[in-house]
């Protein structure tokens, strides 16, 4: 945590980030000014626009995080919604203390802080008064609002860079961390396999499949499912019945001609020279064979990267192009004039022209526009889709009306095939309930789908004859698991009998390991084993499918006195600081929660929670 200015710096543009970026287009006005709290910590009101905010960005950055999009019902599954309520009722605590003690900041320093806001600035770099009102109109907030926020903003900033300063720890408790983190332990290591058997194993019979089954009815329940019942109207589906007119099919053609005419290209060098005397001493060099380009680019101290133009076409190089596109792979052509000035070009390879027919592309162009039309065709349904659900049709209604296709699928918590690949499906099935209305939902590859719940299907035991493969590959593991660590065994007592570990099998060495150090395979716990262990103590390790004797070398001690050392007992006392810095931030917090009067409007709370659905 960096100290008391850079806290308020860092807090103000947080605060620009939550306003600006914001959600002009998401609605956030409509929460009407009767709704403008969500309760109060203290004097200090939370406002309803910042917690819809907060919780906007959230979802969008899990949504970043995970590759697609997620619905404010998986959010709040992860708890976003009272992550973000916490974070403004923190907020709220430190604005009310800052109240309290009369902490605030000046009209010149709040002038300061707004005029340097990127955001706010016009073309010409300046402060922009026009583009700071419409920021704000964008985000329902007048000058007032927005300079009070900001003005309580830079005041928190002060209280938390005086509670969360940077901590100074002392030498000694770096160098005690820096000792541990960099100490080593070697060890001998002999990893079992199949080869170490003594025997094959054998084939389970009937009997133990039939046993592994009883004893395991876990493993082979299936998991409880929602029974979805559908009616679907699907881009594919549409195109047979979409008609495309040749004109539209060459204007597509026309407009992605770039694609299907290709020029012939040439993959070029250029060297160019300040002068075209340089550049003509170059080339009588080069023709005289006492030199190469190759030679006057290295002479220069470039790469050949550097020279290197890739494949053009004879426009991309200007006047030179003709005399480029004229030469011989291989040859040297120059000097040429180039944007650059006079350059040497040498021509690498020769890229033919390539030219794809309108009649060659014709049924790609047509399945592409045809796909493009059921989407809009589809699109163009969903307000009667919407008005026959209102009027209380059924999925049979609506696929007898509507040309839908029904289906029906059993939708659990790993389900990702056919319509249980599409997020936006998947978050609107977890949302139903037995017995409700259907309900639409749109698909992002242009789709549409009214679902409705009909069963949950609870926890289920698959019938034995279902898992057979299953059951059979649990059973040979668990024998080949129980063989090998008979094995081990048995080798691990001849070994601390005195047999060497080499005995029995090919040895992993390692001279050295720290304890963020990786062994492939081995248990999570196995390397803070190791360095609890005794030197020469031969031990057993077990793992899912991992059996081994580790046999613990001796403790190496970091060396304080390495040019690294330094560096790395910095960056340990850093982290160390800042670690601690949060944690008093976080004690500091609580004790305010706990000591200030927290009023929340939990029905004001659930209606932002349904628009946000």
């Amino acid at each position: 945590m960096a100290k008391g200015g850079k806290v308020g710096q860092v807090a103000v543009w947080v605060l620009l980030a939550m306003l600006i970026v914001g959600l002009a287009g998401f609605g956030i006005t409509g929460f009407g000014t009767s709704m403008r709290g969500i309760g109060t910590v203290g004097e200090v009101e939370i406002d309803a626009r910042d917690y819809a905010r907060n919780i906007q960005q959230e979802v969008n950055a899990l949504s970043a995080q995970a590759g697609r999009p997620l619905g404010f019902a998986e959010a709040q599954m992860l708890g976003v919604d009272r992550n973000v309520l916490e974070q403004l009722v923190t907020t709220a605590a430190f604005d009310d203390l800052a109240a309290t003690l009369g902490v605030s900041v000046g009209d010149e320093r709040l002038a300061r802080e707004i005029r340097a806001l990127p955001a706010f600035r016009g073309i010409d770099g300046n402060f922009d008064r026009e583009a700071y009102r419409f920021a704000l109109d964008r985000n329902d907030l007048t000058e007032a609002e927005f300079e009070a926020r900001m003005r309580a903003d830079i005041a928190r900033g002060l209280l938390q860079g005086a509670i969360a300063g940077q901590f100074d720890l002392p030498a000694v408790y770096a160098s005690t961390l820096h000792a541990y983190a960099t100490e080593r332990r070697a060890f001998d290591l002999l990893v079992l396999g199949d080869a170490d058997l003594n025997a094959p194993l054998p084939e389970p019979d009937a009997a133990a499949l039939r046993a592994h089954y009883d004893a395991n009815p876990e493993r082979y329940t299936a998991p409880e499912l929602r029974r979805i019942r559908h009616a679907t109207l699907m881009p594919e589906a549409l195109v047979p019945e979409m008609s495309v007119s040749d004109e539209a099919l060459r204007a597509a053609y026309a407009d992605r001609i770039d694609e299907y005419v290709i020029a012939e290209r040439r993959l070029v060098e250029r060297l160019v020279f300040v002068d075209r005397a340089a550049a003509e001493a170059a080339a009588a060099e080069i023709a005289a064979g006492r030199q190469t380009l190759d030679d006057l680019i290295a002479a220069r101290g470039l790469a050949p990267a550097d020279v290197d133009l890739g494949d053009v076409a004879a426009a991309d190089l200007g006047a030179a192009g003709e005399g480029v596109f004229a030469a011989a792979v291989g040859g040297v052509v120059g000097p040429l004039e180039s944007e650059l000035g006079p350059a040497l070009f040498r021509v690498n390879g020769v890229l033919g022209a390539q030219e794809t027919t309108f009649e060659e592309v014709r049924e790609q162009l047509f399945a592409e526009l045809a796909l493009d039309a059921a989407r809009r065709a589809i699109a163009a349904r969903v307000e009667e889709v919407e008005d026959l659900l209102a009027g209380g049709a059924t999925l049979d209604e609506l696929a007898e009306r509507m040309g839908m296709t029904l289906g029906t699928v059993d939708l659990g918590p790993e389900t990702r095939e056919g319509l249980a690949a599409y997020p936006a499906f998947r978050d609107k099935a977890a949302e139903l309930e037995p017995g409700g209305f259907p309900e639409r939902v749109e698909l992002d590859d242009g789709g549409m789908v009214v679902l409705a719940l009909t069963e949950i299907v609870p926890p289920t035991l698959r019938p034995f004859d279902a898992v057979g493969d299953e059951a059979r590959a649990a059973v040979r593991a668990e024998a080949r698991r129980d063989a090998l660590i008979a094995r081990r065994d048995a080798i691990l007592a001849e070994v601390r009998a005195g047999a060497p570990l080499g005995a029995f099998g090919i040895v992993t060495v390692n001279p050295g390991i720290t304890r963020d150090g990786f062994i492939e395979g081995a248990p999570g716990d196995l390397i803070a084993r190791l360095f609890a262990l005794e030197p020469g103590a031969a031990e057993p390790v077990d793992g899912d499918d991992f059996v081994a004797i580790l046999v613990p070398g001796a403790l190496i001690p970091s060396d304080p006195e390495t040019a690294d050392a330094a560096a790395i007992r910095a960056a340990l006392a850093e982290r160390a600081g800042q670690e601690m810095a949060q944690d008093a931030f976080a004690l500091v917090a609580r004790h305010l929660q706990n000591r200030t009067e927290i009023r929340l409007n939990q029905t004001a709370i659930e209606a932002i929670n349904a628009q946000l659905r």
